[in-house]
């Protein structure tokens, strides 16, 4: 879920906050930009800022939210939000960098030096996993967080995937150690 950062609008968050059962994303507030710049944990690429004053700290953020036309509708306003959290989270997929190769999410492009592999969903989700655990992990543990397998099913779908996508990376990008394993599992290092 995605967070929008409302700084210095009271106003705004209380409407908010009302609704926010119903709301696709996670409304957190700020007081001010002091109380915001205090928090230097927030990931602030993947977030949408709305404050009454642009904080000097986000002079050059593209993810604020600048209401050019007012008074807006709550419905207006609701839009104008998902419209700019749905460019946001397309502009965060574009580019991840995983071990000098960038993934694009939104094309399912693996590339490197103006070469270019089309992935499938499943051989983005064993990547990004891997990547993200930044342990090794057993077939069990890939068989239960991607496929939804339990562990004790007797299957060779993580092995066949793995090696599947291990030679497609070998293939075109003459790279054996993207993903490595050893007897404790596979991992990205």
């Amino acid at each position: 879920m995605q967070n929008v950062f409302i700084i210095n609008y009271n106003s705004l968050y209380e409407i908010l906050d009302e609704i926010k059962d119903n709301l696709s994303f996670k409304i957190i507030k700020f007081e001010n930009e002091e109380d915001f710049q205090k928090n230097n944990n927030l990931d602030i690429k993947n977030c949408l800022i709305i404050s009454k004053i642009k904080p000097k700290l986000l002079a050059n953020n593209k993810n604020i939210l600048d209401f050019d036309n007012l008074p807006l509708s709550l419905e207006k306003l609701l839009e104008l939000i998902n419209i700019k959290l749905i460019k946001i989270k397309f502009n965060h997929q574009s580019k991840i960098i995983i071990k000098g190769y960038e993934l694009n999410l939104n094309s399912k492009f693996f590339s490197k030096s103006n070469l270019n592999l089309k992935l499938t969903e499943k051989e983005i989700e064993i990547i990004l996993y891997l990547d993200n655990k930044k342990s090794k992990n057993d077939v069990a543990d890939l068989q239960k967080n991607i496929w939804g397998y339990s562990p004790n099913i007797e299957t060779h779908t993580v092995e066949t995937h793995i090696y599947r996508l291990r030679k497609k990376i070998s293939n075109l990008f003459n790279d054996d150690n993207f993903i490595l394993s050893d007897k404790s599992g596979y991992f990205i290092k």
